[in-house]
């Protein structure tokens, strides 16, 4: 039986968040609604007896954000352990990679179901009622109203997938919805937190973040004079790291096309803005320096009331140019796209590219500079979506259940919410993560991580000899980036080399390196010969039938992709990290999961997180011996798993490198 459910909770305000989890203390399951093929309709409030019943008769469960309906159906003490069918996920792999709305009322109103009414709950949440407040007989309607566009919809998507154009999607499906489950476990799980270790890493960083702003305040001091500057401005930035500041900022941006010539760019730049100079400050000469003026009366006696001084705009210091002393650090953008609506961008990729031509030219000033705007952004980061995310999200039973998704990204690979820690820096030294534990006394935390994944994984896709025989034969690839660089005239050692050697394979440009580094870029793309020939038929592929397919079934759609007169393509760093990106992340990843998972469940140990290309498991202090046997049984069976799956020969081998410590940042390699 295909049964088709539903639930309706209450949530919990906190923090300034919305909490609609079982976890939070006085969130309460409110109605249950179940629809079975053959159109049967059971709305279960107060009383969930048969519910079980319906659970156990059911062959696959299906559900909008399923993961949601199984949280609760779980914590509310029912079992089901089958099959499930997302709408939602099911939706997501249809687009092929092009971002629709996934809510209900979005599907149903694409699909024109007619079962699906306006939500007619809003007014009353306006109220501030919750979700038990609302009088049943619209609640119970509300309900039906999603179980039945929810079972519709599903018609429609399994019709799609049964069809010529969207058969190959059903793979992609399946593991999908499977993957849905083990994330539901895993949130289910939870992570636990050390508090006290939490606080300490607050304070780590915030003692940070003041030294940074000392700094940064000095410096910014030294290059613009007595201007006031706000760096969380991105206007005021642009004009510290440009020396520039446009005339009219309304119109600025409408002046630049994208792909005008470099002597147009220059022109627009001159006539369009003013150089900036350093500024001396001086009191005001009208208010004498307070800011404000008390005016007088005809008859000589002063008015109550001051009012602000226009001579310094209140400001009580009035400011001149110091005649040829160009302010700021006098960078020039590169092209058209640089150019944004505060002046030019700030953005994180462009500030780490201009660090790298200061360090390339050796402007010392500069170089320190945007390393400390960038550092002080990433600390602020890690206090707000990290430090307090997981203060905020942490549940009354000392855990962050944490919540993958499978629907964010345009390639499939996990997201993260409440909070997000795909985001964490890569490698082993983001301070975070040393306030997760194990949730028993002597248990330790195990991190098995993909070795070189998306490389590997480029090497079979374009089955480039040398990339494959690199892989196979253990070549150290860190070590000869490493050695590229220090011939080209910069030592280099390997741990340094490592953010280079892959860059070039999506298409990182030479921009913001040094000499050294842009000969290794060059270098890469003609020793991989058979990556550069796997891109170039990938953007013939684009072109020519508008879909990107992988071996995994997964498919991507570039519908506005275009050949330009060079003879290059629209969209490339998409065409090339696409496939990449899936099938590492998306697929591989999510099937070793599904495995790992498997094998753990006779024992306590379990998983609780996974990100990026590595899975996180609690290790009970008994069956440290065992968990470890199951990664080198994976690494044993991995290629077989990844090829009967499917339906391929994969060729390049793949190494989960495993690690187990106290905590999650304290761990040391296990061989």
């Amino acid at each position: 039986m295909k049964l088709t459910l539903d639930v309706e909770n209450t949530v919990t305000h906190r923090d300034g968040k919305l909490h609609l989890d079982p976890f939070e203390k006085d969130n309460k399951l409110v109605m249950v609604g179940c629809l079975t093929d053959k159109g049967q309709e059971y709305l279960f409030r107060d009383n969930y007896d048969g519910l079980q019943e319906l659970l156990d008769e059911a062959t696959i469960l299906i559900g909008h954000n399923i993961v949601h309906d199984l949280m609760w159906i779980w914590e509310c003490g029912f079992k089901y352990d089958g099959s499930v069918f997302d709408t939602m996920l099911g939706e997501y792999v249809l687009q092929r990679g092009q971002k629709q709305p996934l809510s209900l009322e979005a599907c149903a109103e694409r699909y024109n179901l007619s079962t699906k009414k306006q939500d007619t709950l809003k007014e009353y949440f306006k109220k501030g009622l919750g979700v038990d407040e609302i009088p049943a007989d619209e609640l119970s309607e509300y309900l039906s109203a999603d179980l039945h566009a929810t079972q519709e919809l599903s018609n429609e998507i399994y019709r799609k997938l049964n069809s010529t154009e969207y058969g190959g999607l059903m793979t992609t499906v399946v593991l999908t919805n499977r993957v849905a489950v083990t994330l539901a476990r895993i949130y289910q799980r939870g992570f636990t937190v050390d508090i006290n270790a939490l606080d300490s890493v607050r304070k780590e960083f915030e003692q940070e973040r003041k030294d940074l702003r000392v700094s940064l305040n000095e410096q910014v001091s030294k290059l613009m004079g007595d201007i006031r500057i706000n760096l969380n401005s991105p206007e005021q930035l642009s004009w510290v790291i440009y020396s520039r500041k446009p005339h009219d900022k309304a119109m600025w941006a409408n002046n630049f096309e994208p792909y005008m010539s470099d002597s147009e760019f220059r022109t627009n730049i001159k006539q369009h803005s003013k150089v900036l100079y350093k500024q001396l400050a001086s009191t005001c000469v009208e208010c004498n320096g307070w800011g404000e003026i008390r005016k007088v009366k005809k008859d000589g006696t002063p008015y109550a009331n001051t009012t602000k001084c226009k001579n310094c705009n209140g400001d009580a210091h009035t400011f001149t140019d110091i005649v040829g002393s160009v302010a700021g650090l006098k960078f020039n953008a590169p092209n058209p796209k640089w150019v944004s609506a505060n002046g030019f961008s700030t953005s994180k990729t462009q500030l780490e590219l201009l660090e790298g031509v200061a360090r390339q030219r050796g402007m010392k000033e500069a170089e320190k500079f945007l390393h400390d705007v960038r550092r002080l952004s990433a600390v602020e980061t890690y206090l707000s979506s990290f430090v307090d995310g997981i203060n905020t999200y942490l549940k009354p039973d000392g855990k962050l259940h944490v919540r993958l998704l499978q629907h964010r990204t345009s390639t499939g690979r996990f997201s993260g919410a409440d909070p997000n820690m795909q985001n964490m820096p890569r490698g082993g030294t983001f301070p975070v993560k040393k306030v997760f534990v194990s949730r028993w006394k002597e248990g330790k935390i195990l991190e098995a991580d993909f070795a070189q994944l998306e490389f590997r994984v480029s090497a079979f896709l374009s089955q480039d000899e040398v990339a494959i025989n690199e892989v196979t034969t253990g070549f150290d690839v860190h070590s000869y980036t490493s050695k590229v660089i220090t011939d080209a005239g910069q030592p280099t050692s390997r741990q340094d080399a490592k953010a280079h050697t892959f860059a070039p394979l999506y298409g990182a440009t030479g921009f913001g390196r040094t000499k050294a580094e842009a000969e290794y870029y060059s270098h890469f793309t003609e020793k991989y010969k058979g990556i550069k020939s796997w891109h170039s038929r990938l953007a013939k592929e684009a072109v020519t039938t508008g879909i990107i397919k992988t071996p995994s079934g997964r498919e991507f759609s570039f519908p506005d992709v275009k050949r330009r007169r060079n003879g290059s393509v629209t969209h490339f760093t998409q065409i090339k990290n696409y496939p990449v990106q899936s099938f590492a992340t998306a697929d591989i990843v999510p099937l070793i999961l599904l495995k790992i998972d498997e094998l753990l469940k006779p024992i306590q140990s379990c998983v609780v997180n996974s990100v990026h290309d590595s899975i996180v498991i609690d290790v009970h202090p008994s069956e440290e011996r065992q968990v470890l046997d199951i990664i080198t049984h994976v690494n044993s069976q991995m290629n077989s798993l990844i090829e009967t799956h499917f339906g391929i020969s994969f060729n390049v081998p793949l190494l989960l490198e495993a690690k187990i410590g106290n905590n999650w940042l304290d761990t040391k390699d296990v061989s």
